[in-house]
C-alpha cells in the first residue's frame, strides 16, 4: 500500500503474470504513478506495489567541481530552458534541465574532450512560450560573449520553436564564430534520447570551421550522424522523430557523425572568420503570420488594423481568394506591409502566373520568393524594426540578406 511508500523507493508491479520494476513517485487521484524502468511512467492500482528498495540518490546540483583543461578553446552555453542535461525530480516525475557548464560536463564527461566551456542563462522557459523581447535578449548574449572571444557558441533550445529562434538570431546577429542552436526530441531519462549525442554533435560544430547560426539536431533514427541545417532554411517536419529537422529547399550545411564527431561542411557553408561581429536587435513586434484556407472571410483580415507588417500563407504559388484582395489593398493602405508566401514549403511564390496574383501585386502586396513562413516572419520583424521607408523595407523583403532566399528552387 501507497502509505509506507515515499518518493524514490523502488517497487515492483504485479499485475498477473506480469512483474514491472521502477521508482514510485506519488498517488495521483487513487493511482500510484511509477516511472519504469525503461524511463516511462505508468498508473499501477496501489494495492498491488511491493517496496523493493530505494532508489540511489543523486548528487545535488553543481556537486563535485569538473576540471576543465585550459589548453581547449572555451565555448559559452546559453540556456533558454532546453534541456541539455537532465535530472529526475522523483516528487513530480518531471525531467528538470541543469544550466551550469559544471553540471552539463558531469552528465556529458565526453565534452570535456572537445572544449572548455562557461554557461549564461538567458530564460527558463516552454519553448512554445518564446517571444520577440527574449530573441533580443538572446541576440544579446550571443554577441557580448562573441566580443568577450569565446571561440563558439551553443544554444539549449526547445524543439518546437527553435527554428524560428535561430532565424531570428540571424537577422540579428553577425558572426565570426559558429552559434549552434541544439535541442532533444525526447528527454534525458528515456532509453532512446537523444540529448547526449546532439550536445556532443553541437559541441564539435561549435569548435569547428564554421561561421554562421545553425541548428544541429540528429540526421536519422539511428546514432550515426547529425546534420548541420543553416537557420534560415530549417524547419521541424515530424513531432517526435528524433530526425524531425530538415533543411528545406537545400542540402544540410553538413553533418557530424557519431561517435568519432568527425564535422564534415559543405562548401556553402560560411567559414569561421568570415564576417565581422555585429548587433542589430531591433524588432517590430507589431507582424502576424496568417494561414488562408478555403472560405476563409475576408473580414478576419479587420483584426489586423493598425499591424505593421502581415506575412500570408497561401496557396500554391501565393494565391488568396479573389474577395480578399480589396481588404489586403486597405491594409495596405492602411501602412501595413503585407508579404505573401506559400503552404507549399518547396518551390517559389510567383504571383504573375495567373490574375489573382497580378491583382494581388497591383493592390501591393510583396512576393516572398521562397522563404519559409516563418522565416518571413521573423525577417519582417527585423526589417520594419531597422527600415522605416516602405519601399526599401519592400526591397529588403525580396533580398537575401541571411541565406532565407535561395536564387534556385528545388
Amino acid at each position: 500500500m501507497t502509505e509506507s511508500l515515499e518518493a524514490g523507493d523502488r517497487v515492483r508491479y504485479a499485475n498477473g503474470g506480469t512483474a514491472l520494476t521502477g521508482i514510485y513517485i506519488a498517488e495521483r487521484d487513487g493511482m500510484a504513478v511509477i516511472k519504469l524502468d525503461s524511463g516511462y511512467n505508468i498508473g499501477a492500482s496501489p494495492e498491488k506495489l511491493e517496496r523493493v528498495g530505494r532508489a540511489a540518490p543523486q548528487p545535488p546540483a553543481g556537486a563535485g567541481i569538473v576540471i576543465q583543461d585550459p589548453a581547449l578553446p572555451e565555448l559559452s552555453i546559453i540556456s533558454t530552458g532546453g534541456t541539455i542535461a537532465s535530472r529526475i525530480d522523483y516528487r513530480t516525475g518531471a525531467v528538470t534541465s541543469q544550466f551550469s557548464a559544471n553540471d552539463i560536463l558531469r552528465s556529458i564527461p565526453e565534452l570535456g574532450d572537445i572544449a572548455r566551456y562557461r554557461d549564461r542563462q538567458v530564460a527558463s522557459i516552454l519553448s512554445e512560450n518564446m517571444r520577440p523581447a527574449i530573441w533580443q535578449a538572446l541576440a544579446r548574449a550571443i554577441y557580448d560573449e562573441i566580443r568577450h572571444g569565446t571561440s563558439g557558441v551553443i544554444v539549449t533550445h526547445g524543439t518546437d520553436t527553435m527554428a524560428s529562434s535561430a532565424a531570428a538570431v540571424r537577422f540579428m546577429l553577425r558572426t565570426p564564430v559558429p552559434v549552434v542552436f541544439v535541442g532533444s526530441q525526447r528527454s534525458a531519462d528515456r532509453p532512446s534520447s537523444d540529448n547526449a549525442m546532439n550536445t556532443l554533435c553541437s559541441a564539435a560544430v561549435a569548435a569547428g570551421d564554421l561561421g554562421e547560426v545553425a541548428v544541429v539536431m540528429h540526421a536519422t533514427t539511428n546514432d550515426d550522424r547529425c546534420a548541420v541545417h543553416r537557420a534560415t532554411r530549417v524547419r521541424k517536419m515530424h513531432t517526435s522523430r528524433r530526425d524531425a529537422f530538415q533543411s528545406m529547399g537545400m542540402a544540410p550545411l553538413g553533418s557530424v557523425d557519431y561517435p568519432s564527431l568527425a564535422v564534415t561542411l559543405s562548401d556553402e557553408a560560411v567559414r569561421r572568420g568570415a564576417e565581422e561581429p555585429g548587433l542589430h536587435d531591433t524588432l517590430e513586434e507589431r507582424c502576424a503570420l496568417l494561414q488562408f484556407y478555403p472560405g476563409m472571410p475576408p473580414g478576419i483580415l479587420d483584426a489586423f488594423e493598425g499591424y505593421a507588417g502581415l506575412v500570408i500563407v497561401g496557396t500554391g504559388l501565393g494565391h488568396v481568394a479573389t474577395d480578399w484582395i480589396p481588404k489586403l489593398r486597405d491594409r495596405i493602405e492602411g501602412g501595413t506591409t503585407v508579404v505573401m508566401t506559400s503552404q507549399c514549403l518547396h518551390g517559389r511564390v510567383c504571383d504573375r502566373v495567373y490574375n489573382t496574383g497580378r491583382d494581388l501585386l497591383r493592390a501591393g502586396v510583396i512576393e516572398g520568393e521562397d522563404m519559409l513562413p516563418e522565416v518571413a516572419l521573423v525577417k519582417l520583424m527585423w526589417v520594419l524594426g531597422n527600415e522605416p521607408d516602405p519601399e526599401r523595407a519592400g526591397v529588403l523583403m525580396q533580398t537575401d540578406l541571411a541565406g532565407e532566399i535561395r536564387r534556385r528552387s528545388i
